[in-house]
Parts: C-alpha cells; sequence; structure tokens
C-alpha cells in the first residue's frame, strides 16, 4: 500500500520569489535543514528536468545524512517535481504554487509512494518543520 501526503501552505510573497527559495540551491540550504541540529544541508540542485542531485548532512546511527533525488518536472512558476530517496524509501514529491492575489500564495506539497504509517508521519513532521523555515526566508 502506499500512502500520499497532502499539504497546504500559504505565504505573503510573491510567486517568483516562492518559486525562487523552491530552486535556488543556496535558498534551499536556509530552509531545508538537519531537522535535529537545524544546520544547513548541502546540495546540488538545479531546475532543470533530468537533474540529479543530494541533500547531505551528518549521518547518525540511523541514517547515512543522505537525500538522493531527481527533477522530473519544471514548470516555472507554478509546477516542481522530484524523485526524494533517503533511508530505504523513494517517494515522489511535487510541488504546486498558486497566486491566490493580494500578495499571497498558496504552495500545495504532495509526496507519493510513502510505504507506511510512520514514514508518512515523518514526512508530515519534516516537511511542516521546513515550511515554517521556508516562512523566514520568504522574509528576508
Amino acid at each position: 500500500m502506499s500512502l500520499t501526503l497532502s499539504l497546504d501552505f500559504q505565504y505573503t510573497t510573491s510567486i517568483e520569489k516562492l518559486w525562487s527559495a523552491l530552486t535556488d540551491s543556496s535558498k534551499l540550504a536556509k530552509w531545508v535543514v538537519n531537522i535535529h541540529t537545524g544546520q544547513a544541508m548541502e546540495n546540488d540542485f538545479k531546475p532543470v528536468v533530468g537533474h540529479r542531485f543530494q541533500f547531505r548532512t551528518q549521518p547518525t546511527e540511523w541514517w547515512n545524512g543522505i537525500v538522493d533525488g531527481e527533477v522530473l518536472i519544471v514548470d516555472e512558476p507554478n509546477r516542481l517535481s522530484y524523485t526524494w530517496a533517503s533511508g530505504g524509501e523513494k517517494h515522489t514529491v511535487t510541488w504546486t504554487l498558486q497566486d491566490l492575489g493580494d500578495g499571497k500564495v498558496n504552495l500545495h506539497l504532495e509526496q507519493t509512494g510513502i510505504s507506511n504509517e510512520p514514514a508518512l508521519n515523518g514526512a508530515k513532521y519534516g516537511w511542516s518543520k521546513w515550511c515554517g523555515e521556508l516562512e523566514k526566508v520568504l522574509e528576508q
């Protein structure tokens, strides 16, 4: 059985600024951080279909600290999708951006291919925390 995580976040920003925060490697490093230490995860992300990338952080006894991915869809500034593989799981992450007007943007996250409830809960916790950090990046 495959589970899907679906979350929505609203930000007071422009769709272009939000797109940049999702696709610029240096901006990603400011909000996709190690959940436990808060340290930035180095990455070599590029919004180019077929580009393979990694997010890296300190390994622990439970995890090697590496997320592997491949960019699947780049539809600037509306949709971005990539694989997200780590700890024996391989998911697909899709971001959909929608300009709501009045300086507000909805960011919809869909993560598919999750194998079990604990992994789903972990993904929900992680993305919720990261999207809180994303809000801080957008305010800069």
